[in-house]
């Protein structure tokens, strides 16, 4: 595999947008988990149509740790078909909004039609990459993402434009693939493992230093599924699912 963040990006992206065509996100293999409906509880997917409830290519639910509030802005990296973004929109409120950024065009078109459809005004997707976000500076009150910062090729550069877009002592809720340990080298150098969200898994510890060095305090991660696991415990090298929230100091 040829490790240039514009290879990444081709990999990642021709990846995506096959999934953007088709009805069904989930593959075997794949980051998500058969369905949206084991991610989120049924009273939250039941507010929209089962073709947008059923897509998601996530990891876990960033909405359940968001702790959104009516009013506020909110950002979704690698927003993909629009399913975080569509349930943030009821928690913000007529009053809030949400942007969706995501670097694939079929994505994009298929959340667009989604947020068309269903006429939900508050949210607005927008094409780029999370290491160069079309955001303002300090205009975000949330930042939210599901399984795709570790698809990108310079993770360090995502968190420093997530707290550039980031309005002083706010926060971030990110759901995401890590490792406790270095990922192994067959697994990096793995094209599909790398498209599983597998490759790209960054080790706890540099997912700390990387957002330390961008600025945040705060920094909380934990393992998803293994309830009351310390990440200590976690196997060495194998990537797993976490939550992991910050804060952009004052």
């Amino acid at each position: 595999m040829t490790k240039t963040p514009d290879a990444i990006h081709n990999i990642v992206r021709d990846r995506y947008a096959a999934k953007a065509r088709s009805s069904s996100c989930c593959d075997s293999g794949d980051c998500c988990q058969t369905a949206g409906n084991k991610l989120y509880p049924k009273e939250l997917l039941d507010t929209l149509p089962g073709d947008i409830s059923e897509f998601s290519l996530g990891c876990g639910n960033p909405i359940a740790i968001a702790s959104l509030n009516k009013g506020e802005t909110v950002l979704d990296l690698g927003s993909g078909g629009g399913l975080d973004c569509f349930l943030a929109a009821k928690q913000v409120g007529e009053t809030g909004h949400v942007f969706g950024v995501d670097m694939t065009p079929e994505m994009i078109e298929r959340a667009r039609a989604s947020a068309s459809r269903m006429n939900i005004p508050n949210v607005e997707f927008r094409q780029g990459y999370l290491e160069e976000l079309p955001i303002d500076d300090d205009s975000i009150d949330v930042v939210i993402s599901n399984c795709v910062i570790n698809l990108t090729p310079d993770k360090f550069k995502v968190f420093g434009e997530i707290q550039r877009v980031l309005k002083p002592g706010k926060r971030v809720a990110i759901s995401d693939v890590v490792s406790n340990g270095p990922v192994p080298r067959a697994l990096k150098e793995n094209v599909e493992a790398w498209g599983d969200c597998l490759g790209g898994a960054l080790e706890v510890k540099e997912y700390v230093r990387g957002l330390k060095e961008a600025g945040f305090e705060d920094i909380h991660i934990e393992p998803k599924d293994a309830s009351g696991m310390i990440l200590s415990k976690m196997p060495v090298g194998v990537p797993f699912s976490a939550l992991i929230t910050a804060t952009k100091p004052i």
